[in-house]
């Protein structure tokens, strides 16, 4: 190990790179890296420097950070991700937080997510609700793997049953379920490509696509919802973009009542609440 005196600007040098590369907030994104590959710094090794080489220039690919570095924070907890999950993103906190409302003081629960990914949702539910349990159901075995870890992680995996299987083929009793939380997918196919690349590039097709008209896994969840809910359950929906209104609409076809909405920190209609 040595003293950082000839690559005592290597701080400034990974800004400049990450600037000139368009990166947003690049002195964080920097210090994150910094601290990473090299948590000793100013003091550095040369495998260290390497690293920290290696991990800008995934960066400068447009890789997000989160998926260099292997995890990402989301509402009170780290979680761990990977190119098999959807990156957790702030405004999905809206669901959570509304989710632990409606749940507060309440045990004997079983809360269902369907499309689980990383588990971030259920996870952050169950550590805030010691006294429920969780089903999460998701078509990828690998995003199972990755919220195994992630439930032993916040030490709630005893509390948590994984099923791997669309949530068309679940079979579960009727009636049995007295909350399900859900961020489907829910961008129009065609859309995929105009994303950016941090998007399209990384994150998993399946937990983006949503069919033609962006709409699909809402009907398909539509259809399974009321069958599962027991009498006075809620249904938690992340919505894209102006899909709110839509959403509610496809959800009280079946038979649910729309109870509202609530808008992210950016003021868009985010989470659609239905009751049965």
């Amino acid at each position: 190990m040595f003293k950082q005196d000839s690559q005592r600007n290597l701080r400034e040098e990974l800004i400049a790179a990450l600037i000139k590369g368009g990166i947003r907030s690049p002195r964080l994104e920097t210090d994150i890296i910094l601290k990473q590959a090299a948590p000793r710094y100013p003091q550095i090794t040369q495998s260290e420097q390497e690293q920290v080489k290696a991990m800008l220039q995934r960066r400068l690919n447009h890789e997000p950070l989160d998926k260099i570095i292997g995890e990402r924070e989301f509402y009170k907890s780290v979680f761990k991700v990977n190119q098999d999950v959807l990156t957790p993103r702030p405004d999905t906190e809206i669901l959570v937080e509304e989710a632990i409302k409606l749940l507060e003081g309440r045990e004997d629960v079983v809360v269902m997510d369907l499309g689980i990914g990383s588990g971030c949702i259920l996870l952050s539910i169950l550590k805030d609700c010691p006294d429920i349990k969780g089903i999460g159901v998701d078509i990828s075995e690998k995003a199972l793997k990755v919220a195994q870890e992630n439930a032993q992680r916040l030490e709630v995996e005893k509390r948590c049953a994984l099923k791997n299987c669309s949530w068309l083929q679940l079979e579960i009793e009727k009636e049995s379920i007295d909350m399900i939380v859900t961020n489907p997918p829910y961008i129009a196919s065609q859309e995929i490509e105009t994303l950016d690349e941090e998007v399209k590039n990384y994150d998993p097709r399946v937990a983006l696509d949503g069919g033609e008209d962006g709409y699909k896994s809402y009907k398909e969840i539509a259809q399974i919802a009321p069958n599962l809910l027991k009498r006075g359950g809620y249904i938690l929906i992340e919505a894209g973009i102006r899909q709110a209104q839509k959403i509610g609409e496809i959800f009280e076809k079946e038979g649910l009542i729309l109870e509202k909405t609530v808008k992210d920190l950016g003021g868009i209609n985010r989470c659609v609440i239905l009751k049965k």
